[in-house]
């Protein structure tokens, strides 16, 4: 076997190829490192002389499915000139490591299409040792996400475990790329996030969240020239937890059998967008019936298809003109969970009418926060929160159905 096939087809450069074994199901290549190609470990100079060597085994790129072993007599030197005894540094491995390098770039490819129980069987390795060159890796690249080049993004949290764990993203809206995870959740989470931005030197025009006043005071504090904007979902979420709200009081102050019988199981219907309803199962005729006998459900469930229409508006003019009649229907309807629902909008005014300065929401994040959880769910949970956190930044370059 040539030297040269060695650096081509395993990176392995400056050693000679001393013989070629078959042992055990793999191929293992035995090779030497020249005399004259010593060096010291420390400052370099080639003033040294041998003490001895280390038997040392480096997995490195499989040919076909068979598992390759490169192995190595790594000597050891003494230096003249700074007088330390060390092993020579080996050119084709990082320190400490049993792998090559060109294996390490091999099992990053390959994690990019398949999961880390994939490659782990494909390369016949054990899982903690792909998931060791996975997270050097991400530590890497993804630890210190570069936020100079920010202009939008969206902020949310997601719940990753029992027992109310949580983590918040902070998600770039233009690339896609969640650029902060912070553990647990609320303004105190972000703190670290608006140290960085700072330093960064980034300019945010907008941030997308929910009308959260926690969310909504630290931005404010940290970002004080950038536009809220209150994301469609979440207003359109917490209107639907009111309904449900309006729901169950009905059915607990409802007298008769029949009421109470056709209010049930109306939830979904209720929620459920009218186009989506399923005409196989009679969800549009028990949903009429649900509306016909209690006039409070009818109104709160028209004017929540009625409020749809505010990110349908023509500019902000007919926007504010449209949100100043529906908050003054919803308070003259003498429903007390709608009349609270029109001053909570009252209240955020400003941020909801952003939008039309900045169409952004946090539906991108919404849909990150999926894979998060399909990928923690496959994977059967993380018990190394910082891994789970480096696979949540780079999560954008995922290639495969996201599974452990």
């Amino acid at each position: 076997m040539s030297t040269s096939l060695l650096y081509h087809a395993f990176g392995v450069r400056g050693y000679r190829h001393v013989a070629t074994d078959f042992r055990e199901g793999r191929v293992i290549f035995r090779i030497e490192q020249p005399r004259e190609r010593l060096r010291c470990p420390r400052c370099g100079t080639p003033d040294v002389f041998a003490r001895g060597t280390v038997f040392r085994q480096f997995r490195t790129v499989p040919i076909g499915s068979k598992p390759v072993v490169i192995e190595l007599d790594v000597p050891r030197v003494s230096c003249r000139k700074c007088g330390i005894v060390r092993q020579v540094r080996v050119g084709f491995a990082d320190p400490r490591r049993s792998y090559t390098k060109a294996f390490e770039r091999y099992v990053l490819e390959l994690s990019r299409s398949m999961t880390i129980r994939d490659v782990a069987r494909h390369l016949q390795v054990s899982w903690d040792l792909v998931k060791d060159i996975q997270k050097r890796s991400y530590q890497k690249r993804f630890s210190r996400p570069k936020l100079k080049h920010l202009t939008r993004i969206a902020i949310d949290e997601i719940s990753v475990g029992k027992g109310h764990r949580y983590v918040t993203i902070v998600l770039d809206l233009d690339t896609g790329a969640v650029v902060f995870v912070g553990r647990g959740k609320g303004a105190d989470a972000l703190d670290p996030f608006w140290k960085r931005l700072r330093s960064s030197g980034a300019r945010i025009a907008a941030v997308a969240t929910d009308m959260s006043p926690a969310y909504i005071q630290a931005v404010r504090e940290n970002l004080p020239e950038a536009t809220l904007v209150f994301d469609r979902f979440h207003v359109v979420k917490l209107f639907h937890e009111k309904l449900t709200e309006l729901r169950r009081q009905l059915y607990r102050e409802a007298t008769d059998r029949l009421h109470k019988d056709v209010l049930k199981g109306t939830r979904w219907l209720l929620l459920k967008n009218p186009e989506n309803l399923d005409e196989t199962r009679n969800e549009r005729e028990r949903l009429d019936q649900a509306l016909a006998l209690n006039h409070s459900l009818a109104t709160a469930y028209y004017l929540k298809e009625d409020l749809r229409q505010f990110w349908d508006q023509a500019g902000p003019t007919s926007a504010e003109l449209f949100l100043r009649d529906w908050t003054a229907r919803a308070e003259a309807s003498g429903i007390r969970i709608l009349k609270q629902f029109a001053q909570t909008l009252q209240a955020h005014r400003a941020g909801l009418l952003a939008y039309y300065k900045h169409p952004i929401s946090t539906g991108p994040l919404e849909g990150t926060n999926n894979k998060i959880k399909t990928m923690k769910r496959q994977a059967y949970g993380f018990r190394d929160m910082d891994f789970f956190i480096l696979k949540i930044l780079a999560l954008h370059e995922s290639k495969y159905a996201l599974v452990g």
